[in-house]
């Protein structure tokens, strides 16, 4: 008696070889609650189709609790005059605040 090992895509139910296959994390959908992977043929890959231009804020409550907001980079610019220079002069989320010194 064998065992036999056979890997599918969990999109087509197609066989391969494990050099064939990526392996697909869906990290936010609105019926999970937890990230997934996902088994795909590497031919498949190409049915995921990246919108390109999304820009990934996280906004912060004063309660402590966070969202994650996706957009899409031309509406991202619309809020401001000059988002590049907002952007360019915004502090960073490491380290010190710009001009603060340490010491005396």
């Amino acid at each position: 008696m064998a065992i036999v090992s056979r890997k599918v895509s969990d999109l087509s139910g197609n066989e391969g070889n494990d050099e064939e296959f990526a392996q697909v994390i869906v990290r936010q959908h609105p019926k999970l609650d937890q990230p997934k992977a996902l088994d795909v043929l590497t031919e498949e890959l190409a049915q995921f189709k990246d919108i390109g231009d999304l820009v990934v804020l996280e906004a912060r409550m004063p309660d402590g609790s966070t969202r994650d907001i996706h957009m899409r980079l031309a509406e991202f610019n619309k809020l401001g005059t000059d988002m590049d220079g907002v952007l360019s002069k915004a502090r960073g989320t490491r380290g010190r605040v710009p001009g603060t010194r340490i010491g005396s």
